[in-house]
This record gives C-alpha cells, sequence and structure tokens, in this order.
C-alpha cells in the first residue's frame, strides 16, 4: 500500500511525502532530496521509528545534517574542490571548512525530484535532471532513484545517466537508531572491513590504506562503539569493503540490544562511510519530539572512497554515456 500527502513548500513547490507500507514496516520519503524521512518497524511490543528525521518540513533547508538524503553529484569530501578530468582542471563550491562536501551546498538532497508511485511493485520512482555547470560539474546527468519495500527489506536502486564524462559517487544518507530514542553508543556493529583509509585534520584521506586492528574503526567482529571508543572521539571514515567477501551476505550488520532490532545492509560499492555524529546538537525538536544530541544516529554510507576525484589509484567515479553511473543498496530492519 502506498499513501501520499503534501507535507510543505518549497521555493514554491509542493513538498510531497509518499509513504510504502507493508504489513510490518513502513518508509516515508520525499520528493525534496529522495529524503527517507521516516522508517517505522512493528515490533511484538509496538511500534519502532529507526531514522532521524523531522516532524516539520521547514526544519529540513535550514537545520537538516543530510538526514535521509540522496547525496551526490559526488558524496562525502573532495580536497579544496579541485579535480583535473580530461585536461581541464574543475573548481566546485567550498561548503565543508576548505572542502567540498555531499555535492556542494545544494547538492541533489536539497533539490525537489519528480516523483511517481508503482502500486504493483510498492515502488516509488524519483527523477531529477542535472543540468551541465551544476554546481560546478561537467556534463548534464539524468539521475533517478528507486526505493521499493517488501516487508522489512527497502532497496534503492540508483542511477545517473551523463550526456558526457563527469564524476558520479551517490550516497543514501540514512542517520539510523535502532533504540528509536536515545543515543546509538549501545549498538553492536559488524562491518567486512579489514582496512580503512586514514584521514587529516579536514577529513581529507591521506592516500593510505591501513588495516583497522588495533584502532576504533575495527568492526569485523561485534562491537560497541562504547567498547571501541571509550573516549567518544567518534567515527567518520571510510571502510575498505572486504573484496573477497561473499556479496551474498550483508556488508554491514548493526544490532542493537535494547529494542531487539537488527539491520542487515547489502552493497555494490567498494567502500562504506561509518559516521555516529559525535557532535550532533540541534536546536529543534526531531521526530516526536526527540532531541538530537551526540551520536543520536548513525550513518552507512554505501560509497566509492571519499576524495577519489584527487586517488587515481582508487576505484573511478568517472562515469561517462556508455558507462553510467549505477548502485544498488538494500537495507533490512527487523526483529532478530
Amino acid at each position: 500500500m502506498i499513501l501520499t500527502r503534501k507535507f510543505g513548500t518549497h521555493e514554491g513547490c509542493d513538498v510531497i511525502e509518499t509513504t510504502l507500507c507493508s504489513d510490518t514496516a513502513e518508509v516515508a520519503i520525499l520528493n525534496y532530496g529522495c529524503v527517507v524521512r521516516d522508517w517505522r518497524v512493528r515490533t511484538k511490543t509496538g511500534v519502532i521509528p529507526v531514522v532521524l528525521g523531522f516532524d516539520d518540513f521547514d526544519y529540513y533547508p535550514d537545520h537538516s545534517p543530510s538526514f535521509g538524503i540522496i547525496a551526490g553529484r559526488v558524496a562525502n569530501r573532495t580536497a579544496k574542490g579541485k579535480f583535473h578530468l580530461n585536461g581541464v582542471d574543475f573548481q566546485l563550491p567550498i561548503n565543508n571548512g576548505e572542502n567540498h562536501l555531499h555535492g556542494g551546498p545544494i547538492g541533489l538532497g536539497r533539490r525537489m525530484w519528480e516523483m511517481e508511485t508503482d502500486d504493483t511493485t510498492n515502488s516509488i520512482h524519483l527523477r531529477y535532471h542535472s543540468k551541465n555547470g551544476e554546481e560546478g560539474y561537467p556534463a548534464a546527468v539524468d539521475f533517478t532513484v528507486t526505493f521499493q519495500l517488501q516487508g522489512n527489506r527497502l532497496t534503492c536502486e540508483m542511477t545517473g545517466i551523463p550526456d558526457a564524462p563527469t564524476p558520479i559517487n551517490l550516497a543514501q544518507h540514512s542517520y539510523y537508531n535502532l533504540n528509536g530514542y536515545g543515543n546509538t553508543r549501545d549498538h553492536l556493529v559488524q562491518i567486512a572491513a579489514q582496512n580503512y583509509t586514514p584521514v587529516d585534520d579536514a577529513q581529507i584521506p591521506t592516500g593510505e590504506i591501513l588495516p583497522v586492528k588495533n584502532t576504533r574503526f575495527d568492526f569485523t567482529s561485534a562491537t560497541s562503539f562504547g567498547q571501541n571508543d571509550p573516549d567518544n572521539l567518534g567515527v567518520d571514515h571510510n571502510l575498505v569493503l572486504d573484496t573477497e567477501r561473499n556479496t551474498k551476505d550483508p556488508a554491514a550488520i548493526v544490532y542493537s540490544p535494547s529494542s531487539n532490532l537488527e539491520l542487515q545492509l547489502w552493497s555494490d560499492e567498494p567502500g562504506l562511510q561509518l559516521f555516529n555524529a559525535p557532535a550532533m546538537n540541534l536546536p529543534v525538536p526531531g521526530l516526536h519530539g526527540e532531541n538530537y544530541g551526540p551520536f543520536a544516529g548513525l550513518c552507512l554510507e554505501a560509497q566509492h572512497f571519499p576524495d577519489s576525484l584527487n586517488h587515481p589509484e582508487w576505484p573511478s567515479i568517472i562515469c561517462t554515456p556508455k558507462a553510467p553511473y549505477s548502485q544498488k543498496l538494500v537495507v533490512e530492519i527487523a526483529p532478530r
């Protein structure tokens, strides 16, 4: 079942919320930024909201730290917003210290998308045409995002078809909290990643790929943030997913002992940015009046590596009309 309602207005356009429903879950998605605004899972003891968001649309443009968006054209950071392609130097807008983040100050996550529903498959299709030069990027790109809910499993398929060579690296950017409230420091996290890309003080990769062993980024076995990071330093790092892993198995598993909910994530991307929001302190209420403070949610951003444009030795994010962009992400949240 699919429900639709007007959720607000943005720049003279109606913000529409479409909710995919199953017997065990509901996922509400906006045509603003493809935002996953709310995701509720039914359990024996009641309904648990498992992502961070807002009940009031007006909070999104001013206060959202990328809650639930599709980040791009290039997710994550690009050093000083600079890259070189086919003999041309490009300068992207700077919106994160000295660097470019998540496609720029507007990116794809603050655009109005065309939306249509498909009751037969319980899906939502979103489309956006990004013009040549938008946010400093070369080429025009036709983007599509499809969300499908089947039981407790949400599939997100992203494509980008450019008319000329251009970088594309999208990421679905939900903040998860399997307790439905409070913080995520008790969540047990397991990720199929024996290596990570260390960063400098500006969160730009140094170019190294190092083992996670004996670091706070070691989630090769189920470990809580409280165990791995007793000093509350937080995590905002790209984990290099094991290339030899069985892709039929989840790349990441998160479990909350408090709610007994388990998240499983499957991805075809080479990296997973793990972020647990150590400095979050929003001045406005979140869903159901929640106060979102430090560690209120965790992100599992499946993507290519940050600053890939300046590291040609890493998997390329350059897409062409003959080799367009695609990503398939599957997330299932259910009682264990």
